[in-house]
């Protein structure tokens, strides 16, 4: 019955090269090269019969039976696509799993978990803590909570927090350093770093208005986090960014130095997900829950904790 349906890695490329009008983007979209993604749109016009495509020198132009199969492909494709989700729900429907960085998870997501699952039940939560970025269309990852620049190709991305940078550190450090009164007197203390932020103390110098600083003494860590419990132990006073540290103030662990000088970061938070999944019961219920849980966090920060 089926001896002669096309392959489908030519009709997904078809379907691609269709849509976006070019070779290259749909090869960036299905992670092949150029020459795949070409060899088998021809396989499938060799298979076909007819020319899918007018090739000119720039661009490609989809003929009139490339036009009217794009068509049939592209529902066909979104009916398999559509199956495929609800047979993966039948089996992975009670578990909710999302992804997000080790700074993020540690010191803001992980206390804040026993609220997702009180207010959701129904949902079996697994936290898969990672930097990396994950594949959100394998049904393995439902949502990502993501710190970037708000670009992530062929996902939906909603930015729900924004964050700013202020020195924080022990209330004991500060008293061993006769209470760090002056720009300057923090400038000779020990300054602990988080290297892949792009914001750094030289900026946050500058935007105190002091030119003293020199480099001094620095400490670096791969994540905020670390950068913030070394804060906390004593070891000298970290660039906090205000999502990771704010708990902390609450709770008198750190204390905030200057904080009427605080650097913008560049970067924020993002709820990252699968085109076409905005409508799931899941992201619906991780949407609404961080929503309730920034607006109490800012309202805090606002208030001083």
């Amino acid at each position: 019955m089926f001896d002669r349906l096309p392959p489908l890695q030519t009709l997904r490329a078809f379907e691609s090269a269709g849509r976006l009008l070019s070779m290259t983007l749909a090869a960036e979209e299905l992670h092949l090269t150029h020459g795949a993604v070409s060899r088998q749109v021809k396989s499938l016009e060799e298979d076909l019969g007819v020319a899918l495509f007018r090739r000119l020198t720039r661009r490609i132009e989809l003929t009139e039976e490339g036009a009217e199969f794009l068509v049939v492909v592209t529902r066909q494709l979104a009916e398999l696509t559509k199956e495929a989700e609800r047979l993966r729900a039948r089996k992975h429907g009670s578990r909710l799993t999302v992804s997000t960085g080790v700074s993020f998870a540690v010191k803001w997501l992980t206390p804040r978990l026993h609220r997702l699952m009180a207010r959701f039940p129904e949902f079996d939560i697994h936290l898969d803590v990672t930097d990396l970025d994950v594949d959100l269309t394998g049904g393995r990852v439902d949502v990502a909570i993501r710190y970037g620049m708000g670009r992530y190709p062929n996902a939906v991305c909603e930015r729900i927090m924004e964050e700013a940078m202020t020195p924080v550190c022990s209330p004991e450090y500060r008293s061993r350093l006769q209470g760090l009164g002056t720009v300057a007197d923090l400038a000779r203390g020990t300054l602990l770093h988080e290297v892949p932020m792009t914001e750094n103390w030289q900026e946050w110098f500058a935007a105190a208005g002091y030119d003293g600083w020199r480099g001094g003494r620095l400490l670096s860590f791969s994540h905020g986090s670390m950068a913030i419990e070394a804060a906390i132990r004593g070891e000298g006073v970290a660039l906090g960014r205000s999502a990771l540290t704010m708990d902390d103030i609450s709770a008198g662990r750190l204390v905030a130095l200057f904080p009427e000088i605080r650097l913008k970061a560049e970067r924020g938070y993002d709820l990252v997900y699968a085109a076409g999944a905005q409508a799931s019961p899941k992201i619906s219920a991780i949407r609404d829950w961080l929503a309730d849980e920034i607006s109490a966090f800012l309202a805090g920060a606002k208030s001083g904790g």
